[in-house]
C-alpha cells in the first residue's frame, strides 16, 4: 500500500492501520479530485454566506450556549482561531504515534467529504503534517463524545495555526518550531474551519478501530490459548462436534468450533471418550460458546467502525442546492445505498458550466454525537472481559490439582512446599480480570449536561474507547500467561504419556516458540523476564 487516496467515501479499516503503524509517508495520503472540488465548494458557500450577511451556526455566531450571539464579519476569523486555543484543555499521558497518526487520517477523510467547509490549503496541511511526521501532542482526556471529540481534537488543530506542541523527528517541539524546521508556514483559520476541526467522533473512532484491530487477533490467541489449556489438561474434543453447533446455529460459535478442531487436529494429548470421565468442565467443554459469543461483539464493533470512517460528523453541515429557472436538475445529488447510507453532494453546476451558489443551507444537526460507538465499544469492552474472565478460569484448573484431578501437580511444580511454582501466576491473572471487571462498566450509560444544558446529554464515547485499550491490554497479558501456564503443564503429560507424543497441528508450533524462549520451570525462579517474553512472542503468533 504505497498511497491512500482520501474522497471521504471509500477509507478502509486496513488502510487506516496501514497509515498508523507505517512509517511517515509510508503510505501517502493525498486527496482525490473529486474530493479537492467538493471542499472547494463548500469553502466557497461559506464565503457565500458571509458576503451575503447571513446567520449561521459556529460561521456567524458563537458556540454552545453561545449560539445566539452573533459575531460580526471583522471577527469571524478571530472567533475560528478563539474556538482551537480555547478548546484545547485535554489532559493525561498523550496518545502514541499510531493513535495520533490514525486521529489525523481519519479527520482529513471526514472533511475530504466537502459538507465541512474547511478550505483546501488548510485540510491539505493537515495532511502535510500526516505525510512528513509531524504528530501533534494529543491529550488522551477531555472528551465527553459529544460535541464530538472537542479538547483532543483542539489539540490537533492548534498546530496547523502554529500552536501547542508536536512530536517531529523524535523531539518533542512548539508548533511554531517544527514548521519552521519542515519548511511549513502555519495557516490562518477561515470562517466554519475551527469548528470542522474539532467537532466529530474522530478521537473514539482512532482508538475504537485501533482496538478492535487487536481484538481480532485477541480471540484468535484465545482459541490458541485454550486449546493449549485443553491438550495440558486432557481435555476432549468432543465437545466441538460439528452436529452440536448446528443444532444451536449462531454463525460465530460453529466458526469458533470449526477453528477449534482445526487447532487441535492430529493432537494426541487430547482424550477420546471415557466412560469414566464423560465431559470436561465449562472453560473447556464452552470454548465455542463464549468465545463465539465474544466474537460477536467483535465483528459487531468492525462493522460500526466502517460505517464511521466514511461518515461527515461535525456541526453544522453544508449543503449547497441550485435554483435554475432553465430547469437545471436540483445540483444536490442524493444516493443512498441500502448497505451503509453514504451520501454524495455533487456541487451545484448551471446550464453553462459555471458553479451555482443561490441555495446554501447551514444545517445543525447531532452527527457529532457518539452513541452509536459508545455503545459498540462498551459491548466489545464486556466481550474481552470474557475472553480474559475464561482464560483466567482455565489458568486456575491448571494450577488447581483438585480441580483438574490430578492430571498435573499442584502449581505445576514437582516440589511444592519448597516451590510456589505458578501459583502468583494465577493471582496476576486474577488482578486482571477484576481490574477488567471494573473497567467494563458501561460508560455509555452515563452523561454530565455541560455548556449551560444546551449539550445535556451526551455519549462518554471517548471514554469508552479508551476503557476498552485498557481492557484489551489486561487480556493479552492474561491470555500469555495462559500461554505461559499451559506450556508447564503439557511438559508435565509429556512425562507421563511420552515425550513423543504429538500436540496439535497448531498448537504444537506455538508450544515449539515458548520453549524456544524458555525451557520448562523446574524451580522457583524469576518469573517477569519470561512472562514478558510470551508477551513479545504473541505479537508473533497473530
Amino acid at each position: 500500500m504505497n498511497e491512500i487516496v482520501l474522497d471521504g467515501e471509500s477509507l478502509t479499516f486496513e488502510q487506516v492501520i496501514a497509515a498508523a503503524y507505517g512509517a511517515p509517508d509510508e503510505p501517502r495520503v493525498i486527496l482525490s479530485e473529486k474530493a479537492k472540488q467538493q471542499v472547494n465548494s463548500a469553502s466557497q458557500a461559506v464565503q457565500k454566506l458571509l458576503e451575503r450577511g447571513e446567520i449561521a451556526y459556529g460561521i456567524t455566531t458563537g458556540f454552545g450556549a453561545f449560539k445566539d450571539k452573533i459575531i460580526s464579519r471583522e471577527e469571524v476569523e478571530k472567533l475560528q482561531r478563539n474556538i482551537v486555543v480555547s478548546h484545547a484543555v485535554g489532559v493525561g499521558k498523550p496518545f502514541d504515534t499510531p493513535t495520533t497518526r490514525a486521529i489525523m487520517l481519519i479527520r482529513a477523510n471526514t472533511l475530504a467529504r466537502g459538507f465541512s467547509g474547511i478550505r483546501l490549503e488548510t485540510l491539505e496541511l493537515l495532511l502535510e503534517f500526516l505525510n512528513r511526521g509531524i504528530h501533534p501532542v494529543i491529550p488522551e482526556k477531555g472528551s465527553l463524545g459529544a460535541s464530538g471529540d472537542l479538547a483532543p481534537l483542539a489539540h490537533m488543530a492548534c498546530v496547523l495555526i502554529g500552536e501547542g506542541e508536536t512530536e517531529f523527528q523524535g523531539e518533542r517541539l512548539w508548533a511554531k518550531e517544527a514548521l519552521e524546521k519542515a519548511g511549513l508556514k502555519p495557516v490562518k483559520l477561515a470562517a466554519k474551519e475551527g469548528l470542522a476541526l474539532t467537532n466529530g467522533t474522530t478521537i473514539m473512532t482512532a482508538v475504537g478501530l485501533l482496538e478492535t484491530d487487536k481484538a481480532k487477533r485477541m480471540a484468535e490467541l484465545a482459541d490458541l490459548a485454550g486449546c493449549l489449556s485443553l491438550e495440558a489438561l486432557n481435555g476432549t474434543t468432543l465437545a466441538f462436534d460439528a452436529r452440536i453447533h448446528a443444532l444451536r446455529p449462531h454463525p460465530r460459535q460453529i466458526h469458533c468450533a470449526e477453528i477449534l478442531r482445526d487447532i487441535l487436529q492430529g493432537s494426541e494429548f487430547t482424550r477420546k471418550f471415557d466412560s469414566s470421565n464423560v465431559q470436561d468442565a465449562y472453560t473447556l467443554r464452552c470454548i465455542p460458546q463464549v468465545h463465539g459469543a465474544c466474537r460477536d461483539a467483535v465483528a459487531y464493533a468492525d462493522w460500526m467502525i466502517k460505517l464511521e470512517l466514511n461518515a461527515v460528523t461535525d456541526n453544522p453541515l453544508i449543503f449547497i442546492t441550485q435554483s435554475e429557472p432553465s430547469g437545471v436538475a436540483d445540483g444536490l445529488s442524493l444516493n443512498f445505498e441500502s448497505n451503509n447510507s453514504k451520501m454524495y453532494n455533487q456541487p451545484p453546476v448551471s446550464a453553462d458550466g459555471s458553479e451555482l451558489y443561490e441555495n446554501i443551507e447551514v444545517i445543525s444537526g447531532g452527527n457529532f454525537h457518539g452513541e452509536p460507538l459508545a455503545l459498540a465499544f462498551d459491548y466489545l469492552a464486556i466481550a474481552l472481559s470474557e475472553l480474559g474472565n475464561i482464560s483466567e478460569r482455565r489458568i486456575m484448573r491448571l494450577t488447581d490439582e483438585a480441580s483438574n484431578a490430578g492430571v498435573l501437580p499442584a502449581f505445576l511444580t514437582e516440589y511444592g512446599g519448597l516451590n510456589s511454582g505458578f501459583m502468583i501466576v494465577q493471582y496476576t491473572a486474577a488482578a486482571l480480570c477484576t481490574e477488567n471487571k471494573i473497567l467494563a462498566h458501561p460508560a455509555s450509560v452515563d452523561t454530565i449536561p455541560t455548556s449551560a444544558n444546551v449539550e445535556d446529554h451526551v455519549s462518554m464515547g471517548a471514554t469508552s474507547a479508551l476503557k476498552l485499550r485498557q481492557i484489551a491490554e489486561n487480556l493479552e497479558q492474561i491470555l500469555g500467561l495462559e500461554l505461559f501456564a499451559a506450556a508447564q503443564g503439557i511438559d508435565f503429560r509429556k512425562k507421563r504419556i511420552g515425550a513423543d507424543k504429538k500436540l496439535g497441528k497448531k498448537t504444537q508450533p506455538i508450544y515449539d516458540k515458548i520453549r524456544a524462549r524458555f525451557p520448562f520451570i523446574e524451580e522457583d525462579t524469576l518469573m517477569y523476564p519470561h512472562i514478558e517474553a510470551v508477551k513479545n512472542l504473541i505479537r508473533e503468533i497473530v
